[in-house]
């Protein structure tokens, strides 16, 4: 189930737009006369954030005529958004919907091509996303994944506990932290715990100290199709994970190897969909 942006977040994105009002249509004297808005596709797309797009037209004043749901899939040409109101409203909340639209459909669009592809070779594979989202973007960056058909990886610091190399190393090392994976699990026991491993070695080690995920950090597929049966051997019940420049030319490759979670970055960035808008008197 997909979740709506606070009001705060709506009212942030339009102030950063409309701090003042607009002056251009003030100018031209044509805030008050009537009109209507129409967003439609240009391309193939996953839509996300219609529902934020049509609460900044209302916030500006405008009343929204219909609205395609996130998460839906439309073919060029389809009418995604519409909304009258006087011109003032239609241009104050034009540009701040429109970005929206086509930044989060442009996520949604990526992460569903990838969850297709890989899902294809296994059905029963996860698709998660990092915190790599650009700063002050997160919670649409959340929500156009999910569109998309993925899950957040994991949401911040302070509800999962995932371990780096870059912390094993104020512990003395791998070798000394792993020793300590009992008694970890037994002070966070509604916890999974994940570490990070930077080689097939370090990863089986970590899978036999008793982890429940092993995630495997720019280990090649070739090598993972060695890795995960060897894992699952002797460790049935540990979780295979793999992180680290995945994107949609290699997906199918770590889906083929065998491991259970695709962990990726790739789909925040890219080209935003092509979104189309007509604005006209009525």
């Amino acid at each position: 189930m997909l979740y709506h942006i606070a009001e705060s977040e709506i009212e942030r994105f339009i102030e950063e737009d409309l701090p003042y009002g607009d002056l251009t249509t003030s100018l031209l004297g044509i805030g008050s006369l009537p009109g209507e808005i129409i967003f439609s596709s240009r391309e193939n797309t996953v839509l996300c954030c219609t529902e934020e797009a049509a609460r900044v037209l209302e916030r500006c004043g405008a009343s929204v005529k219909s609205c395609i749901k996130s998460g839906s899939s439309v073919s060029a040409g389809v009418t995604i958004l519409s909304a009258s109101g006087s011109a003032e409203a239609l241009h104050g909340g034009w540009k701040v919907a429109l970005n929206l639209l086509e930044y989060a459909s442009g996520i949604a669009t990526r992460t569903a091509e990838i969850v297709s592809l890989v899902k294809e070779i296994n059905p029963h594979i996860a698709v998660v996303t990092t915190r790599k989202s650009f700063p002050g973007t997160k919670k649409v960056a959340l929500k156009a994944i999910m569109a998309g058909g993925a899950l957040p990886h994991r949401l911040g610091l302070s509800e999962s506990i995932l371990v780096f190399r870059q912390h094993t190393e104020f512990l003395g090392g791998v070798e000394r932290f792993l020793g300590s994976i009992t008694a970890l699990k037994a002070r966070a026991p509604e916890h999974k715990i994940i570490v990070e491993a930077e080689s097939a070695e370090d990863a089986l080690k970590a899978a036999m100290a008793g982890v429940d995920v092993v995630q495997t950090d720019k280990i090649s597929p070739a090598e993972l199709a060695l890795l995960v049966p060897e894992i699952r051997k002797k460790t049935p019940s540990v979780k295979i994970s793999a992180a680290g420049g995945i994107n949609k030319s290699n997906a199918a490759d770590y889906a083929k190897s065998g491991v259970d979670i695709i962990v990726l970055s790739s789909v925040y960035f890219g080209k935003p969909s092509d979104i189309g808008v007509a604005i006209y008197p009525v």
